[in-house]
């Protein structure tokens, strides 16, 4: 049996991620800073084939070592297919993250959202994330980390226009207290991230809504993506082997 104040019995280089939605944005600052640990990453997306490719170059630059795979989190055989992807190139699985994440910018009225935006955004954000565990609990060792990227609209809204994402994100947190105790005899961790405002490319922070997000932190700014991986970075490491089922705010006390 291996100790349990290690993530599994593989040396850091011998680890492998799977972080879904990383072409850009939080999951991509996920994937390179796992990598800078030695963690062979394997990489989701859905489109944008060319910006998943330039995490992979960078990564493989930098010495280490990642996999691009298309992925449709939203579809009944994407969530398994991206886990069996990533063990058949890599030879197993010890990290997952559920990054994979959909909102609807398009500004609608709560009375104009339509089922197909309801549907795409809980396929995705939940439904998806529920799939790819599943399938990754089958490969995970003892020692295995699963990390899920919620968000601080799970916990407070703060406007309007947000209902079906806040939906999806607060039902991340049902799910990574059920995965814990699910896999916690199996000696597997289940935590969550949740982020507040963080600038990328679906929420800049010189966009329309920034000033009104950026009022609504304590320390008023946004965050960026680094900071939201070195927070993943934390769970999947030795010192947290004692935390599961756990939430772990990084959004500049937007919550607080």
């Amino acid at each position: 049996m291996s100790d349990p104040t290690t993530p599994s019995s593989a040396p850091a280089q011998d680890r492998v991620a799977l972080v879904t939605g990383a072409s850009r944005g939080i999951g991509a600052g996920i994937a390179r800073r796992l990598a800078a640990d030695g963690i062979r990453v394997a990489l989701t997306y859905t489109r944008g084939a060319a910006a998943a490719d330039e995490v992979v170059g960078a990564i493989e630059r930098a010495g280490g070592r990642a996999l691009a795979i298309r992925a449709d989190a939203s579809g009944h055989e994407g969530p398994a297919a991206a886990v069996e992807a990533a063990v058949a190139h890599f030879g197993r699985l010890d990290i997952l993250v559920n990054n994979a994440g959909y909102m609807d910018v398009s500004g609608a009225e709560l009375t104009d959202v339509t089922p197909e935006v309801v549907d795409r955004t809980l396929h995705v954000n939940v439904r998806g994330a529920l799939l790819t565990a599943q399938a990754a609990a089958r490969h995970l060792p003892e020692g295995g980390r699963i990390v899920n990227i919620g968000s601080c609209l799970g916990e407070r809204v703060p406007g309007g226009g947000m209902t079906p994402y806040a939906v999806s994100k607060a039902a991340i947190l049902g799910l990574t207290r059920g995965l814990a105790r699910d896999l916690g005899p199996r000696g597997i961790t289940v935590n969550q991230v949740s982020p507040g405002p963080v600038d990328t490319d679906m929420n800049p922070a010189d966009g329309p809504s920034a000033d009104f997000q950026r009022a609504g932190t304590a320390l008023g700014r946004y965050g960026a993506p680094a900071d939201i991986a070195e927070a993943v970075a934390y769970l999947v490491s030795p010192g947290a082997a004692f935390v599961t089922g756990a939430t772990l705010a990084v959004d500049g006390g937007a919550t607080a």
